[in-house]
């Protein structure tokens, strides 16, 4: 018979933790920072059907939040119910959560969890009610009291000094700057999505923006982003059969022309059912639809509205309600890409039929073939090439006949700022890039890929690279094996058609012999380096990665880490007395957004810091006086939006609080513009001048923003990974 006995709590080490510290975590992950509260009471204020919400902050928040709306109000009972854990009037029970949630707030977590955390104050009269109404003091996850006030119907909630009973949480909160730019971004998404509720919010006294509540989505953006970002906006709208088959059933919203962009994601608001939320397929839509009509990190301003069934889309995926999942993230992927694709259109921002997700023009196979009569090697150029004829493909010819015309789409790859004009192919044939390439299919990718991707900082050759009619490079850098590789997504299935040679079939084609810079062959000698091992250039991998020999066995660089981290000590250098600055023969006046001009005023010193001075002359006015000049290149005025946004954004990830920290983070970020990016083929002069660069460098083994630039493999591993220690091999080199 089995001892069913129960063991006492003194056997166990294991105990129920008292409701204090439950209700602490349980704040610790609905209230991140402040932001995570004003969004919460934002999200109450909306729910309660207001048509106006003002928003107070000090310090950014950490010393007072204040969110007063003209909402339904609460009766004494009300709120007393609603400080309390799990109480919501929001929905009833799991079924109203499986069915799709349709109100913002719907967790009963909000002000309980915020109470936890701060001293909370809610004062509240009901819209239809009489009389006075009810204030409730909470603190610390205790009410102090209740009794009645004088107070205008809707709510008003006051945040105090949040977080003093969790200093561990209040220590890692960044400078106020940063912590504000969170608040921003949470009101303004609201203000957006809100366009027929009044949203106020004010910071240390100063107003930041107000919105006019009158349902005017462009006068909304007007409010927050200022007179030229919402001059630069369009309409989009697409629902039914204008969508292709998927979960959304209608895509509206405004976005902005291509010219009109940022350094930073945080413009791209983008809404599901009414609730502000983040979605990689939104995103990724959005920027397939740009294609290459932006640069490599550069995103457009977007205001845009998903609707879709309640059952299509999951918001139950995060405890702060920031993602959601949708059932088919494909499928809304491809809606989204169309609907702002064709806004695009229809107002003559995008070329129709335009390259998809490359910004490069089609690459034309050249393949090695024997002449049977001379017994030569020759180049066959694929027929799809235009070749000796006349007639110039339009748009209307549609998508094969643009992917074959060179004129076509090397003049699309180089549109990125002036999309409605035709240029010429010249600058990527010179330089051998492909402007964008990778930007432009993956948006958050880190290389900047710019009209100058292939400058070297060393200043080598820019000998052009030979090309064929189609305007695509031949690959110089093969090695000895002389493996061709076709272009990236094309379709080899033509080849027997095309090859008409005995050895088509064969893996490896005749050698291309590698170049140094005077056009001589390259020689393939070792080079000793300081720092570096000693290396022996042997090629580059899919034009990105530079392969070398090593007394021990095999190195692979990264090109683009390489010159980045080139280009930063440069910078360092240069910036590290006092910046070389070039005075403007007059002020530039640039219009700020809400958020970048709070973010001025934190951060005008560290802008002087870099060469950038510049006064405010309006509430989202600054005139530019003094431009940094670095790298022999002076900085555009415009580009002060960019640094601003570097500042918020290096304090938000590392905390730099220092002027300098600021400094050098945005010398990590304008490093990289000038570095050589992937997909650009490159000479071996090039190459051993690049590797001499960064044999100077203090660190050359890794980028300013931390990626690896170096990756070896010793004999050891390489003779384990080939299996080459099998008994009785003996370890015979000669085997």
């Amino acid at each position: 018979m089995s001892d069913e006995r129960t063991p006492s709590d003194a056997e166990t080490k294991i105990h129920q933790l008292d409701e204090d510290t439950v209700a602490r975590i349980a704040a610790g992950e609905v209230v991140e920072r402040p932001a995570s509260a004003v969004k919460e009471l934002v999200e109450n204020s909306l729910d309660a059907d207001a048509s106006s919400v003002d928003v107070t902050v000090e310090d950014g928040g950490t010393e007072l939040i204040r969110v007063a709306d003209d909402g339904h109000g609460m009766s004494e009972a009300d709120l007393r119910a609603a400080v309390r854990e799990h109480t919501t009037s929001k929905i009833d029970g799991l079924e109203d959560l499986e069915s799709g949630v349709a109100t913002l707030g719907f967790r009963g977590e909000a002000l309980h969890t915020i109470g936890s955390v701060s001293r909370l104050t809610i004062r509240s009269r009901p819209r239809d009610g009489e009389g006075a109404g009810t204030e409730l003091v909470y603190e610390g996850g205790d009410v102090m009291s209740v009794e009645p006030t004088g107070c205008p119907a809707g709510t008003i909630v006051e945040v105090d000094d949040l977080f003093y009973n969790t200093p561990a949480r209040r220590k890692f909160l960044k400078t106020t700057a940063t912590e504000f730019a969170h608040i921003n971004r949470v009101v303004t998404r609201y203000a957006l999505a809100n366009p027929d509720v009044a949203v106020s919010l004010t910071h240390d006294g100063r107003e930041v923006f107000a919105t006019t509540g009158q349902g005017d989505l462009q006068a909304a953006v007007l409010s927050v982003y200022g007179r030229e970002v919402a001059s630069a906006m369009i309409p989009v709208e697409a629902d039914g059969d204008e969508l292709p088959p998927g979960p959304l059933e209608s895509v509206s919203g405004l976005v902005s022309h291509p010219e009109t962009n940022r350094s930073s994601r945080d413009y791209l608001a983008t809404y599901v059912n009414g609730r502000a939320v983040t979605a990689d397929a939104v995103r990724e839509g959005i920027m397939g639809a740009y294609g290459t009509q932006l640069g490599g990190d550069r995103y457009p301003f977007v205001t845009l509205f998903l609707e879709a069934p309640g059952d299509a889309v999951d918001v139950n995926v995060h405890p702060r309600k920031r993602e959601v999942r949708f059932d088919d993230d494909d499928a809304v992927r491809r809606q989204v890409d169309a609907a702002v694709e064709s806004a695009l259109l229809e107002h003559g921002l995008l070329r129709s039929r335009a390259p998809r997700g490359r910004s490069a023009p089609g690459e034309a196979r050249v393949e090695p073939s024997r002449d049977r009569s001379a017994g030569s090697v020759t180049t066959e150029h694929e027929p799809t090439t235009l070749e000796g004829s006349t007639d110039m493909a339009t748009p209307s010819d549609g998508a094969d006949a643009d992917a074959s015309d060179p004129a076509t789409t090397a003049s699309d790859a180089s549109s990125d700022e002036t999309p409605s004009t035709d240029t010429s192919t010249s600058a990527n044939a010179e330089t051998g890039t492909d402007a964008g390439t990778d930007s432009a299919s993956r948006p958050g990718s880190h290389s900047r890929e710019t009209d100058d991707a292939s400058t070297v900082a060393s200043e080598p050759s820019s000998e052009p690279v030979p090309e064929t009619n189609s305007g695509s490079t031949v690959d110089t850098t093969a090695t000895a094996a002389g493996t061709n590789r076709s272009a990236p997504g094309r379709d080899d299935s033509s080849q027997d058609d095309r090859d008409t040679t005995p050895h088509a079939e064969r893996t490896f084609r005749a050698a291309t012999e590698q170049r140094t810079l005077t056009g001589e062959a390259a020689t393939g000698e070792e080079t000793e380096f300081d720092s570096l091992p000693s290396l022996r250039v042997l090629g580059q991998l899919h034009d990105t990665y530079l392969v070398c020999e090593t007394p021990d066995g095999l190195v692979l660089i990264d090109q683009h880490a390489a010159d980045e981290r080139v280009n930063y000590e440069r910078l360092q250098e240069a910036f590290a007395d006092d910046p070389t600055a070039q005075a403007l023969a007059e002020p530039v006046e640039l219009e700020l957004t809400a958020a970048e001009a709070e973010a001025f005023e934190h951060y005008r010193e560290a802008l002087a810091r870099l060469g950038f001075y510049a006064d405010r002359v309006g509430d989202r006015t600054v005139a530019v006086t003094t431009v940094p000049a670095v790298l022999e290149k002076t900085l555009e005025p415009d580009r002060l939006r960019d640094v601003l946004t570097s500042f918020v954004d290096g304090d938000r990830e590392a905390g730099a609080e220092t002027v300098d920290a600021l400094a050098d983070q945005f010398l990590g970020d304008l490093a990289c513009y000038p570095s050589i990016t992937g997909n650009t083929s490159l000479t071996e002069g090039t190459v051993v001048d690049l590797l001499e660069a960064l044999d100077d460098c203090e660190n050359p083994y890794s980028c300013p923003h931390g990626r690896p630039v170096v990756v070896q493999f010793d004999e050891a591993e390489l003779e384990a990974r080939f299996e080459r220690d099998y008994p009785g091999h003996g370890g015979d080199r000669s085997r």
